[in-house]
């Protein structure tokens, strides 16, 4: 089971109704009904929205949440929470347990988590079959921007516009 599982990172501030949320929701969805069973920070915004999408096709839901967040909770759909003492513990143990990385559009949190995948894959510390898909163009710029300082590792990463082409994108890896 465990190579069937795929991490997505994006926003806790996502909310029913934002374009980014059903765009998770979808993602979630679309992955459960591929076989995959998806890993998350087990929150709000699109971990829950993807939480949702994948429950809705009838998989587990793994959410790894940190005991640092004194108030934070799981949200109701996680089927398997693991709970970790820190930020790079969490961080750490999503990295682990996926196969294939789904980054969606987010802030501070979300740039930390695409830059340690990206840098371990870079480094070659992450297998050469766990994709790093990058769903949207919200991270495009950034792509570019790292680019024109390392131009090798942008091949490291992958775009895709819609979760269906970021499923295919895994299958086929």
């Amino acid at each position: 089971m465990d190579d069937k599982i795929v991490t997505i990172f994006g926003t806790s501030r996502a909310g029913a109704g934002d374009v980014i949320f059903t765009l998770a929701m979808e993602m979630g969805r679309l992955l459960a009904q591929a076989g995959f069973t998806i890993a998350n920070g087990g929150y709000g915004g699109t971990m829950l929205a993807a939480a949702k999408g994948a429950a809705e096709a009838g998989d587990e839901i793994i959410g790894v949440t940190c005991s640092a967040f004194k108030s934070g909770k799981a949200n109701k759909y996680v089927t398997r929470e693991i709970v970790t003492g820190s930020l790079d513990e969490r961080l750490e143990t999503l990295v682990k347990l996926g196969q294939a990385y789904i980054v969606l559009p987010g802030g501070t949190g979300t740039l930390l988590e695409l830059a340690k995948v990206w840098e371990l894959k870079n480094k070659g510390f992450l297998k050469v079959d766990k994709p790093i898909i990058l769903l949207g163009g919200f991270w495009k710029p950034l792509i570019e921007l790292i680019a024109t300082d390392d131009a090798d590792s942008s091949r490291y990463v992958k775009l895709a516009d819609e979760p269906k082409q970021t499923v295919e994108m895994i299958i086929d890896k």
